[in-house]
């Protein structure tokens, strides 16, 4: 049984500064940087679909907004391409606080109940790890679960529904996303939510006995297919894996223990690089010597084809490109690997 901690913060913790009243009903913030910030650009960023909302020079050590929203949203503040926090922008003062974010109706509201799952989960994580334990443990997940649940119905309508909306929706199954968006149907406006379920329905076609979707990659004056490798009479195991990802790195340790077991039987291996830049990934297959052939700067493609929320994913595909396995690592992925080859 696990409690998941919802990480993302929804207040951007900076030093303490009061907005100035918002006028004409719109909204008012003002962030404090430093000096040598001025002249540097900031911008308030749609989380949802990364739309620009509002953008500032800084001046002399800070940034300050002044607009309207129609209606609260999710936002991302950005500055020379780095993202500096989370929060939802609604009308209104938005007001620093110190040690703990921008202040406003919504913003608080999301800060309170993350302060009250995370009490949960520390009840939870003090509890001693033996079976007179485990009624507790239970009792502190279904406190969590409603707290959530209850965030989630009484909040339908505004950003801090939809944060907790999207944390769960990640966890489920095809039929339980659309069964959850048939109960909340407010949901189904976010652009998020609508790509979370071409992802499950990605993911739901392209399960093991599934033939494998082709995709096409062009860098430069280079084009590769996974077609390319894949249905041409070997079994494939692909990585779609990036550079600065950890699990990514540790997996490839196994995928060269399974090459050298099964390269002299007929097994190929392909990396598909995702979600990196080309000459990370270069940079990253030099140190780690690894020495499969490699589709680079894939980004978004592959994912999106395949439904992939995390990596690292390997997929085995057999000799004529149906799926055998996916989303297997470590043990279990040997295992998977050694079955096909035993026969």
């Amino acid at each position: 049984m696990k409690l998941k901690m919802l990480l993302m913060s929804a207040a951007v913790a900076l030093t303490a500064c009061a907005g100035a009243a918002a006028s004409d009903g719109g909204y008012t913030l003002t962030l404090p940087l430093s000096p040598e910030d001025d002249d540097a650009t900031v911008f308030i960023v749609n989380y949802d679909n990364g739309a620009k909302i509002d953008s500032v020079t800084v001046e002399d050590g800070r940034a300050v907004f002044k607009g309207s929203v129609d209606e609260p949203v999710m936002a991302r503040l950005t500055m020379d391409g780095q993202r500096m926090g989370t929060f939802i922008l609604e009308n209104g003062d938005l007001t620093m606080v110190p040690q703990k974010g921008i202040s406003s109706p919504l913003n608080d509201k999301l800060t309170a109940i993350q302060q009250e799952l995370s009490a949960i989960v520390q009840q939870y994580r003090a509890l001693p790890d033996d079976s007179a334990s485990m009624a507790r443990g239970a009792e502190l997940e279904k406190q969590y679960n409603d707290v959530v649940e209850k965030t989630i119905v009484e909040n339908a309508g505004n950003p801090v529904g939809y944060y907790f909306f999207m944390n769960k929706a990640y966890e489920y199954s095809l039929p339980e996303l659309k069964d959850a968006l048939e109960k909340y149907p407010a949901f189904k406006k976010y652009e998020r939510v609508n790509k979370l379920v071409e992802a499950a329905e990605n993911k739901a076609r392209t399960q093991p006995g599934n033939k494998f979707v082709d995709f096409e990659i062009a860098n430069d004056s280079t084009v590769q297919r996974l077609s390319d490798y894949v249905g041409k009479g070997k079994y494939v195991l692909v990585d779609f894996w990036a550079s600065w990802c950890g699990p990514c790195i540790r997996e490839t340790k196994v995928i060269k223990e399974i090459l050298q077991e099964y390269g002299p039987k007929g097994l190929q291996v392909l990396g598909v690089a995702v979600w990196d830049e080309p000459q990370n990934t270069l940079d990253a297959i030099e140190k780690h010597q690894l020495p499969w052939p490699q589709i680079l700067n894939a980004q978004t493609v592959p994912t999106d084809l395949y439904g992939i929320s995390g990596i690292p994913c390997i997929i085995l595909f057999g000799p004529d490109g149906t799926i055998i396995s996916r989303d297997k690592q470590d043990a279990e992925l040997k295992a998977d690997v050694a079955r096909v080859f035993e026969k």
